[in-house]
């Protein structure tokens, strides 16, 4: 995905932070519902976008701070389940997941632009610039918004 300025970037960020915090607002019957066999519940897609966003979010930071730094992928599957999403509660990761974004948000006019030429090494993907991961942000919740969309429509 890319962006063709600043304000397209800030509309995507806007937009999916509004979509996914309706979703967390679902009724317990809701939230257990899946996409398909063998695939994440709502529940999980909405604690796995917390973590996600704050990981996401240090690798904003540490580019501006550190030259080239190397990031490390998560094992997102194992977070899953070693952290039990199924059952914990989702109030504190939307706190999270607020705190997060709206700090994504205020940052973006600053450096998505002035900085967005900054290189990082990503342990599975290469190389990466500080602009393509303001980039993801937006294309990874866009991605999990469909699958929630998804999973409220094959049950309904």
């Amino acid at each position: 995905m890319e962006f063709n300025s600043l304000q397209d970037l800030m509309d995507g960020l806007e937009d999916t932070k509004a979509s996914t915090l309706a979703y967390y607002e679902l009724p317990e019957s809701k939230l257990y519902l899946d996409y398909g066999p063998g695939k994440w519940c709502i529940k999980e897609i909405l604690h796995h976008l917390a973590d996600a966003e704050t990981v996401l979010y240090e690798r904003l930071r540490r580019p501006m701070a550190e030259h080239q730094p190397v990031m490390w992928g998560f094992a997102q599957d194992e977070w899953c389940k070693e952290l039990r999403y199924r059952d914990t509660p989702l109030d504190i990761d939307k706190e999270v997941y607020t705190a997060v974004r709206n700090a994504i948000i205020a940052m973006a006019p600053k450096y998505y632009e002035s900085h967005g030429h900054l290189p990082f090494i990503h342990s599975r993907m290469g190389l990466r610039t500080l602009k393509d991961e303001y980039e993801k942000v937006v294309w990874h919740n866009e991605n999990h918004l469909k699958q929630i969309e998804l999973a409220l429509d094959t049950q309904a």
